[in-house]
């Protein structure tokens, strides 16, 4: 695989994977998008619209189909958690090959369930910071300045890995590959689960949650750290908390954004998640304990 003109399947064009599917359609890359047939219908019509602080207003022409059909060199699954099993059933095991299956998803869990149903040396876990939203089919808003991206996959070819890597840095994401997956996945959920949990819990953005709740948001983060370094990732709690001070003030999480559309929350697959990991661990969890049980009352 070379990254010259990629063929990437994007299962779930949302507001991460159309934001994907548009920067590497732009860039040349052939893209087909999975989705409902509404869905690929717009996208066919009238292809893919992203308006962007960071590249602009444009509009990309990408592929969109129900089922994938052809073989690919790469799929960026960039459903929700909620949502894969069912959006897997657009990926037949006997079509995808040796396409490489590339998962944009939160939490630590799902490569595990993803070896399960495709080569294990095959699944790169991938994690992205970024704020986009989906404001209508095939029309993306990509708010925060700055789209980030981490490929991992400790037993993937890393020839495969990089030449993936330059073809998003070429796109415009910001692409790096880590030699360790677990650090990969555990990073992104040490600085998502406090920002995503607590966002959601009292419903303000980053600018307010830090500054009103900062003791609480400063105990979770600690919590989630001591779990993650428990798990083999250490990570800094008083990084993280500086990356939450250098957001837009107005940034939202995504699972926020789900609580104030009435979608279904994330919350098995980062709470959960890290509730798991810190029983698996001995590990005590007070804080995350409570704010994810009153989320799930919700």
């Amino acid at each position: 695989m070379t990254y010259d003109r990629l063929t990437v399947a994007v299962l779930g064009p949302g507001g991460v994977g159309g934001l994907l599917a548009a920067l590497l359609a732009k860039a040349g890359h052939r893209v087909i998008c999975l989705a409902g047939e509404d869905t690929a219908t717009a996208l066919r019509t009238h292809g893919i619209r992203v308006h962007s602080r960071q590249f602009g207003d444009f509009t990309a022409q990408v592929e969109a189909d129900t089922e994938l059909r052809t073989p690919v060199d790469a799929v960026l699954i960039t459903v929700k958690q909620t949502a894969l099993y069912e959006a897997l059933a657009r990926v037949p095991a006997e079509v995808l090959g040796d396409a490489l299956l590339v998962p944009f998803l939160n939490g630590v869990e799902h490569p595990a369930a993803l070896r399960a149903h495709h080569r294990p040396d095959l699944v790169a876990p991938a994690v992205i910071r970024v704020e986009s939203t989906r404001t209508a089919p095939g029309v993306v808003d990509h708010a925060s300045p700055f789209v980030e991206i981490d490929l991992s996959g400790d037993p993937v070819d890393a020839g495969r890995l990089e030449a993936l890597a330059a073809a998003l840095n070429e796109a415009g994401p910001k692409t790096r590959v880590l030699g360790d997956e677990a650090r990969a996945l555990w990073a992104k959920l040490a600085f998502l689960a406090p920002f995503a949990l607590l966002t959601t819990r009292y419903a303000l953005p980053v600018g307010d949650l830090r500054t009103v709740h900062r003791d609480e948001l400063t105990a979770l983060v600690t919590e989630v750290a001591v779990i993650a370094t428990a798990a083999g990732a250490p990570t800094d709690p008083a990084a993280t908390l500086a990356r939450y001070d250098a957001l837009p003030p107005g940034m939202k999480s995504s699972m926020q954004r789900d609580a104030e559309s009435g979608r279904a929350l994330e919350l098995d697959a980062i709470g959960g998640a890290l509730l798991r990991a810190a029983e698996r661990y001995g590990v005590g969890a007070p804080v995350a304990e409570r704010v994810v049980g009153e989320l799930g009352a919700v």
